[in-house]
């Protein structure tokens, strides 16, 4: 099948994607947990399943300004708020045990300031910064031509760009909070795609070795042809994990592991549909310029 000759429809279907994410990135931006824009993390298990809604009922009756209050367990609840002393961490888990008629168990108090939030923040970008120079890099001297690099990047910067965008547009129109495991999940994904894009990229070096008078297009979709299968089986494979653990994982990892189901599956289209259609472009722009 020829592949490569509806490489525009292929972008054009990427710009469905990327248009409303950048948009969103741009007017609202994200929506930042404790981890980055500081404030207390309180974690309460409880002898019976308690209704969230009473529980928010005590924190407005005792003027507790929180951000968030969500499940974490069968039996947990976890409560996002400004920065908070031990004091009166004290006095709202006493308050819904009494109001609740149950006994909570402390699970987690942590605090984060602001300035370890941008801290953290900070070392984000440095390390997204140099996974970046390093794959370029990598790339770059593993096929001993410029292109194949640049191209890997732009297909990754694509992957990070729609996940980015995703959680943006969940952070505004569903309350969903970036955190240090969305960072992680970000990181993942960057390694993710450019191991199935290196994988392409190398059918095609073998193939240019075997075929060197053959159009550089052809030889893109001979190489997209032999790897689509394995890429799509060895994606699946993960997705099928990720949805049991999305299952079964609880509330804690929700929202991790979704972001890593759209990288996944913004990576296993790139690399086929992104990543070796913009090759393919650079090669024929090379070509009507020599």
């Amino acid at each position: 099948m020829n592949f490569m000759r509806f490489k525009w429809l292929y972008f054009v279907i990427s710009a469905l994607f990327l248009i409303p994410g950048i948009y969103s990135l741009v007017r609202w931006g994200f929506k930042p947990s404790i981890d980055f824009a500081g404030g207390a993390l309180l974690e309460y298990r409880a002898e019976k399943k308690l209704d969230l809604g009473m529980i928010e009922d005590i924190l407005k009756e005792v003027n507790f300004n929180y951000v968030s209050l969500q499940e974490s367990g069968e039996k947990n609840f976890l409560i996002k708020s400004e920065t908070v002393g031990r004091e009166k961490a004290s006095e709202i888990k006493e308050k819904i045990a009494v109001k609740l008629e149950t006994t909570l168990t402390e699970i987690r108090f942590e605090t984060v300031g602001p300035t370890l939030g941008r801290e953290l923040l900070a070392k984000t970008l440095v390390a997204v910064i140099l996974a970046s120079i390093t794959i370029l890099a990598f790339v770059g001297w593993r096929f001993r031509d410029k292109k194949f690099g640049v191209c890997a990047i732009l297909a990754m910067f694509h992957d990070t760009l729609i996940l980015l965008g995703s959680f943006s547009l969940l952070g505004h129109f569903f309350g969903v909070e970036i955190d240090t495991l969305f960072v992680t999940a970000v990181l993942t994904i960057l390694s993710f795609s450019v191991h199935d894009t290196v994988v392409v990229y190398d059918r095609i070096r073998e193939s240019q070795k075997l075929f060197p008078k053959a159009r550089f297009e052809e030889l893109a979709d001979k190489a997209v042809t032999e790897t689509l299968v394995r890429s799509l089986n060895n994606s699946f494979t993960i997705i099928f994990m990720l949805v049991a653990l999305l299952l079964m994982g609880g509330a804690t990892v929700k929202w991790f592991v979704i972001a890593l189901l759209i990288g996944t599956v913004a990576g296993t289209y790139s690399s086929t549909f992104t990543a070796v259609p913009l090759l393919v472009i650079w090669e024929k722009l090379k070509v009507r310029r020599s």
